[in-house]
């Protein structure tokens, strides 16, 4: 299946452009995992991905009339860099459809090098249709960002760089999965070599089109997907990367949220540099599949694939990090309300690290605590947990909580007794300018708002927690309100967290 594509690897003109990226060590990681963890730096070209090398492969090949027309590409923002720096060189006009909801970096970067720039829609998805209006209208020649064997083959170069700079044995490759051009062209070309060598692509929970796909056999049209990678945020994957995937790849593994901005840490740490959230994806993938597999003493490559960081980012970031490396344990505690208990508590803890304490008066008999600690596994807060309750206190493992992790810790003021049917919901909406004043205006003047928290976590889906007091009389009527907003919810009033701190 692979073989038409290994001398269209091997042809490949990307290095009018690109660099040998290195394959680099990542030291501390590979000594935590007890495996040798190799970095393929894609982030270290000169448009900080390894789109421009597919981007350009295509371009390149186009006769002079085809260039002449233009192109048009859509991106979530990587390959639109890699057609604007093409376009640049080869002297063409070029226009990039991009969802509204591409960080400001990739934006920027891309109108520096000279291409016009159309926002549309919140996913790739909804740019690719305005993309191909705008070829329908003026005859420009649509530059794919993954579904084209030229950008395939031009991908697959990072795996014929990865078998010469390191020719010791390689249990796995690991690659981040959007359209699946560059698990596509990667897998193309080692498997073609080294058929012992596993191809693993990485996707996150909320974009797994290709783990769909494959399962299903055939491609699966997501009805959304996630905005925090937004560099693998694909509806639908490739026609002709599912027919290369689905006989090359070993398998796709999973991962969220907080495992991807722990491994953007974990990166950093080894080299100072900073990945964008689908460029650790594969890394995340890469611990993943360690701890499931028990993995030791093996040599274990990840594409680092992409460094287009909006800087606004990495506050959501480190505060997510600790969280999906385990390393942050968030509790609850119920303490009697008497002179001493708040001082036994804290004995209690110890020596413990402690990232967040908030207090507050609940009432006459009680108090409750929430508290951020670090931990060094899931194990120590079982264990703390017992001990506080051996010690005759409550003791709730809110770690998991969305509710504890996103709103509860950063919200102020506490118990309002004096709220009547308070009923409690979360919702989800892509963030980007005006988004917020938006989902303001959908939740109208029906029910009065009794709590609000929204927080902007930059580019990932924006998260509101909303108290609305719905006498049970009008509940018949908030059901429809609810599902007319358009936007997904979660019944959160019976939330343990919810309930001790603000209900």
């Amino acid at each position: 299946m692979s073989a038409d594509y290994l001398e269209r690897i091997l042809t490949a003109r990307v290095y009018d452009v690109a660099v040998e990226s290195p394959l680099d060590e990542a030291p501390n990681l590979s000594r935590r995992l007890n495996n040798q963890v190799l970095l393929k730096r894609e982030d270290e070209q000169v448009v900080f991905s390894f789109k421009l090398r597919g981007a350009y492969n295509k371009m390149v090949r186009l006769s002079a009339e085809e260039l002449g027309r233009g192109v048009v590409a859509a991106s979530a923002g990587n390959h639109a860099q890699g057609v604007a720096l093409a376009a640049q060189l080869l002297k063409c006009r070029a226009t990039i459809c991009m969802p509204a909801t591409t960080p400001q970096i990739k934006i920027d970067a891309v109108s520096r090098r000279g291409a016009e720039v159309v926002l549309h829609g919140d996913s790739y998805a909804e740019a690719y249709e305005r993309a191909m209006q705008l070829i329908a209208e003026t005859g420009a020649t649509f530059v794919h960002p993954y579904d084209d064997p030229d950008v395939i083959a031009g991908q697959g170069t990072i795996g014929m760089e990865i078998l010469r700079q390191h020719q010791g044995p390689i249990h796995a490759v690991f690659v981040p999965i959007g359209g699946g051009g560059l698990a596509a062209g990667v897998a193309a070309y080692i498997k073609r070599l080294k058929p012992e060598i596993k191809i693993i692509g990485v996707e996150p929970t909320d974009s797994d089109a290709m783990a769909q796909s494959m399962a299903a056999g055939e491609r699966v049209l997501l009805s959304q997907v996630g905005i925090f990678a937004d560099g693998v945020a694909v509806k639908l994957v490739g026609e002709e990367t599912f027919r290369l995937c689905k006989g090359l790849i070993d398998e796709v593994v999973l991962v969220d949220t907080d495992q991807i901005c722990a491994a953007i840490k974990d990166v950093f740490e080894d080299t100072r540099s900073i990945l964008e959230p689908a460029g650790a994806l594969s890394i995340a993938g890469l611990k993943a599949y360690v701890e499931r597999e028990g993995l030791t003493d093996q040599t274990l490559v990840a594409v680092a694939s992409g460094a287009n960081m909006n800087f606004d980012r990495l506050r959501h970031v480190s505060e997510r990090a600790e969280l999906g490396e385990q390393r942050e344990a968030i509790i609850a505690v119920t303490i009697p309300e008497k002179p001493g208990s708040f001082r036994e508590f804290c004995m209690l803890l110890g020596s413990r690290a402690i990232t967040e304490f908030n207090y507050r008066y609940a009432d006459s008999g009680a108090a409750h605590v929430f508290v951020g600690l670090q931990i060094r596994n899931r194990q120590e807060t079982r264990t703390l947990i017992g001990m506080l309750e051996a010690a005759g206190l409550t003791a709730l493992d809110l770690t998991d909580n969305e509710i504890a992790k996103l709103h509860v810790r950063y919200l102020v003021g506490g118990h309002a007794p004096q709220v009547q049917h308070e009923a409690v919901y979360r919702f989800e909406f892509p963030e980007r300018p005006g988004a917020l004043l938006g989902f303001l205006k959908k939740m109208g003047e029906g029910w009065n708002i009794s709590l609000f928290h929204y927080r902007n976590h930059g580019a990932d889906y924006g998260r509101v927690l909303v108290g609305m007091q719905v006498p049970p009389a009008e509940r018949s009527k908030f059901q429809p309100f609810l599902d007319s907003l358009g936007y997904p919810y979660w019944d959160e009033t019976d939330n343990p967290a919810y309930k001790l701190f603000l209900g």
